[in-house]
């Protein structure tokens, strides 16, 4: 069953005969008539009442007629939908590391929203790795996440950088120095997190080297800390949310420098209107701005 043979029934039914078809249709009668006959062998029933020239649908003719209807307008809609002019619509799968999604991605999701509301964004979070190789193997359309990093078949773009503090509580003291952190229990994300690495790398400017928990949640880590159980380093945004928690203090360093976040999508993915304007959205957005 072919497209063209559907359209060729429907304009049968409009037109009334095999003859004004094809002249709607610029072909011979014949070649409609051959084709017709295919498709009534293919669907094992006839379509038409065939009384001289004149055709009138069967039962069988009447329900395919419905379907045909229906399948001939997702087609048209299909093609409006790419056309280059057309709207972006359709789904939009975005991931994102957790911080990305918990403070930069509301405010900005609002405004695709707004602009283009026929598309439908579908969040997903996780680590970096996991994410970058969703959209490597087309599992999501476009991922942000931290780190200078580098993936095959992906392309990137420079979103902002994220400013970091270190965060502990009020009854730990005062943190001025990488020696005030021995003896202190240290909550950070898993190993491969770059504000983990950050971290590691700051300490290893005084050669030292401490043990770390993991825990893949912010709003754990930050209830651990506030409560005094010890210290981590998070992105300054985050901490920006859950600042007036009792207790919680953060510091800054000249030597735990700001980490780039970026967007990443795949090259071979040439025509995908929906990501192409969350990606432009986002230029718009922080191209110019200092985060």
């Amino acid at each position: 069953m072919e497209i063209s043979q559907l359209r060729m029934f429907h304009t049968i039914v409009e037109a009334g005969s095999m003859a004004q078809a094809a002249l709607r249709l610029h072909c011979v009668p014949s070649n409609i008539t051959t084709r017709i006959k295919q498709l009534e062998e293919e669907l094992n029933t006839a379509l038409f009442y065939r009384d001289g020239k004149r055709l009138q649908l069967t039962p069988s003719g009447e329900i395919f007629l419905d379907y045909c209807q229906k399948i001939l307008a997702l087609c048209d809609e299909a093609k409006r939908s790419v056309h280059p002019d057309a709207a972006p619509s359709g789904p939009l799968r975005i991931g994102a590391i957790e911080s990305s999604a918990t403070t930069r991605l509301p405010q900005l999701l609002a405004k695709f929203h707004q602009r283009y509301p026929e598309v439908n964004i579908q969040i997903t979070t996780g680590t970096w790795k996991q994410l970058l190789l969703d959209v490597s193997q087309h599992k999501i359309d476009g991922a942000i996440v931290a780190g200078s990093i580098e993936f095959p078949l992906l392309k990137k773009f420079e979103i902002y950088q994220e400013n970091m503090v270190l965060i502990a509580a009020e009854s730990l003291g005062e943190i001025s120095t990488q020696e005030d952190l021995i003896g202190k229990e240290i909550f950070m994300w898993t190993e491969g997190c770059p504000y983990r690495a950050a971290l590691e790398d700051w300490l290893k400017l005084k050669n030292i080297s401490l043990p770390m928990t993991s825990i893949t949640s912010y709003a754990t880590i930050i209830g651990c800390v506030s409560a005094g159980s010890g210290v981590s380093l998070i992105p300054k945004s985050m901490y920006e949310q859950y600042k007036n928690l009792p207790q919680l203090c953060a510091y800054q360093f000249d030597h735990l420098t700001a980490i780039q976040n970026q967007f990443f999508w795949h090259q071979n993915v040439l025509n995908h209107k929906a990501r192409d304007a969350f990606l432009a959205l986002l230029q718009q957005e922080f191209s110019t701005k200092n985060c």
